[in-house]
């Protein structure tokens, strides 16, 4: 099984959709009326959650009718809320079934001629060279092995002068980490890399950095934020739902990290061209 199918593996749980949609009834919601808010507690699927979208979204220049690339797209939380704002949003993504919910759930919320979603391969974009306006991937490259190469397929596909938004775990070089967390079951299929790894891939994919920024102390107010408010109990929607039976482990293991200083999120935005 190469890396990618074990990545993919991973994140499939087989019945994602029915799990989020029976939670949701539970909740008391319409199901005929959902709106993209009534995902955020799951489709975020990263540090931060939406209020990380939103923050990393501010240094894209965004304007309405933009085409965006979403590199890793999941569930598609980010490419709805980069939708809602008028953004036309190509999403790609390893895991068939995140990508089979990403697009029902965009569907349900009548964002689908905004979103669309496709099962691919980050090396091998089938897209034109100089096809999106701008491009983005949140918490992905911790599944990336050959961040050069996705960088270069990345950068194939913008026009020149786009922007390329990354936020990502990160090794400071500060210690080691438990395992499991939540891109990874053991090490052999973690590639968290170092700001500094990035900016050479980048640089060498013919980017150049507009933005860099460390978010420790945003992550670790985000994590006891929603510790507090979820107590002992298991939240009624969240990304336990994506993670299955280990994410109280895992989640606590990247707080551990992120904590500790051997791991942190980061913003980094370059420019192709």
């Amino acid at each position: 099984m190469s890396v990618e199918q074990q990545v993919a593996a991973h994140y499939t749980r087989g019945t994602l959709e029915e799990k989020i949609l029976a939670t949701l009834r539970d909740a008391g919601k319409d199901l005929a009326q959902l709106r993209a808010q009534d995902f955020a507690a799951v489709d975020n699927f990263h540090v931060g959650g939406h209020e990380a979208t939103e923050a990393l979204a501010s240094f894209m220049k965004l304007r309405p009718g933009i085409d965006l690339l979403d590199v890793g797209c999941g569930i598609g939380g980010p490419a709805r809320y980069f939708a809602q704002r008028g953004c036309l949003v190509t999403g790609v993504d390893l895991t068939e079934e995140f990508v089979r919910v990403a697009e029902s759930l965009t569907r349900m919320v009548k964002l689908d001629q905004h979103a669309k979603f496709r099962q691919t391969s980050a090396l091998e974009l089938p897209f034109e060279s100089g096809t999106f306006d701008g491009a983005y991937e949140i918490h992905v490259g911790m599944n990336l092995a050959d961040k050069p190469a996705v960088f270069r397929e990345v950068a194939r596909v913008l026009k020149s002068g786009a922007r390329f938004a990354i936020f990502d775990i990160m090794a400071t070089g500060n210690g080691s980490f438990e395992f499991p967390v939540p891109w990874a079951l053991t090490p052999e299929m973690s590639f968290v890399a170092s700001a500094d790894d990035y900016r050479g891939a980048l640089e060498a994919a013919g980017f150049h950095i507009d933005h860099q920024r460390e978010r420790r102390e945003f992550a670790i107010d985000f994590m006891q934020r929603m510790a507090a408010h979820t107590g002992s109990a298991k939240p009624t929607l969240g990304v336990h739902l994506l993670m299955g039976e280990q994410a109280p482990v895992m989640l606590r293991n990247v707080m551990t990290a992120i904590v500790s200083g051997a791991l942190e999120p980061v913003e980094l935005v370059a420019t192709v061209g």
